[in-house]
């Protein structure tokens, strides 16, 4: 059957209206925590503890949480963490009602939000391959419609929607994102079931853990995946990190034209997920990877340099583009090709390392800024990508990745490339 006429079943649509849903919840609570945070208190380290706090589950418990998924049913993970979640955020909705909401608790609220985020990203993408029978093909367009509508919520709409309920009223928009949660709740338990896979027989959830991690790191096609987010994320921070004050001192931007600035990187998101698809056809999957890594450093270097708003915003937009392309490119790939009983273990492994990554990228972007000029960091994060890309062009080239989609057809033993040898 050709790829023309493949169609995305009907379980998809209402996956896809779930997370959509949940995406625009994401964007308002990614504007009104910090924001009610800045209420009870103006001390920056308490205010970071409350952003820190949702990222911390990731770095404890990530592999584990994907060794828990893969022994547990993913359609049946997603509907509960979702309706936990829901629940949850009733809790700082009722305190900020009674004016009894603090610091403290914002902090334990960002931390359940971003532990059932583990859980139910780790098994929406542990799901995605069983509903679509681990097809490419479908799996790119389904991959490439989750990430337009997840950017067109979470960076668009979600947040200024944060800002616009948190004004009617503290508890308002976490009373928002708790019905976004439930409804994503019922979306998701009325999927269809798709078969569990088989589980080798019952070891130790750490032993689980560490085998998922060990398959990442003895593949090198798994391994250049997950090294570009995770490099990609040093040298992505670096930049957010002095970005504001970069574009204020270097480009004249105010408050309002920076808020343009991000818009227009994305804008350029939507776009590359958009034309991911098409790219991966033209210049096989592996190749687009490595080019849209190198236009990702380019990019950026392209920023450093930039000599007014309108250069720093079309660099910015390209960056978001080439960035879009990637992150519906390399998920598809892994989805395809990894055995679904090591799914949420390889996944967590590869969101944990680009996660871990990020506060190095925090202090390297304030060092080097402080250390040089506020463009130094711009101009080490471009070189990083454009090295990253030259020590995994071979690690994901075209004929790696055909050789590993022959390995993974249906035809093949599942667990055939568990106790295979790593590519060479």
């Amino acid at each position: 059957m050709s790829a023309d006429v493949r169609t995305l079943p009907a379980g998809f649509g209402r996956l896809w209206t779930a997370q959509t849903i949940s995406s625009l919840g994401d964007g308002v609570t990614h504007a009104a925590l910090p924001l009610l945070a800045l209420t009870l208190t103006r001390d920056p380290m308490a205010l970071a503890v409350v952003t820190a706090a949702g990222t911390l589950p990731w770095l404890l418990f990530g592999v584990l949480g994907g060794a828990l998924v893969d022994r547990w049913d993913r359609r049946h993970t997603m509907w509960v963490t979702d309706a936990a979640r829901a629940l949850l955020l009733a809790i700082p909705a009722g305190a900020a009602a009674l004016d009894m909401l603090s610091i403290p608790l914002l902090a334990v609220v960002a931390f359940l939000l971003g532990l059932g985020s583990l859980f139910f990203d780790t098994a929406a993408t542990s799901y995605l391959p069983d509903l679509l029978g681990r097809d490419p093909v479908l799996l790119e367009r389904a991959n490439s419609r989750l990430r337009g509508a997840q950017t067109a919520m979470s960076g668009f709409a979600g947040p200024p929607a944060g800002s616009a309920l948190l004004a009617l009223g503290r508890a308002v928009p976490l009373l928002a994102d708790a019905v976004s949660f439930a409804l994503c709740a019922l979306l998701v338990r009325s999927l269809p079931a798709v078969p569990r896979p088989a589980t080798p027989a019952r070891e130790s959830l750490l032993r689980q853990a560490r085998a998922g991690a060990s398959y990442v790191f003895r593949d090198r096609l798994l391994l250049g995946l997950a090294l570009r987010p995770a490099v990609g994320n040093i040298a992505f921070v670096a930049v957010e990190t002095v970005l504001a004050l970069f574009a204020h001192d270097r480009l004249g931007i105010n408050t309002y034209g920076f808020g343009l600035l991000l818009t227009a990187e994305a804008t350029g998101g939507l776009l590359g997920a958009g034309i991911a698809s098409p790219l991966g056809r033209r210049l096989g999957t592996g190749t687009a990877l490595t080019a849209t890594a190198a236009v990702e450093g380019l990019a950026i270097l392209g920023l450093a340099t930039a000599p007014n708003a309108y250069v720093a915003g079309l660099a910015l937009a390209v960056c978001g583009a080439a960035m879009g392309a990637t992150m519906v490119l390399a998920p598809s790939l892994r989805q395809a090709i990894v055995p679904a009983h090591l799914m949420g273990r390889v996944a967590s492994t590869s969101r944990m390392l680009a996660m871990c990554a990020a506060p190095l990228g925090a202090f390297l972007g304030g060092w080097l800024a402080a250390t040089f000029d506020v463009r130094t960091p711009l101009f080490a994060a471009g070189g990083l990508l454009l090295a990253m890309t030259a020590v995994t062009v071979t690690m994901t080239s075209n004929r790696r990745v055909e050789a590993a989609l022959r390995a993974a057809t249906p035809a093949a033993d599942p667990d055939r490339r568990e106790s295979a040898p790593a590519l060479t």
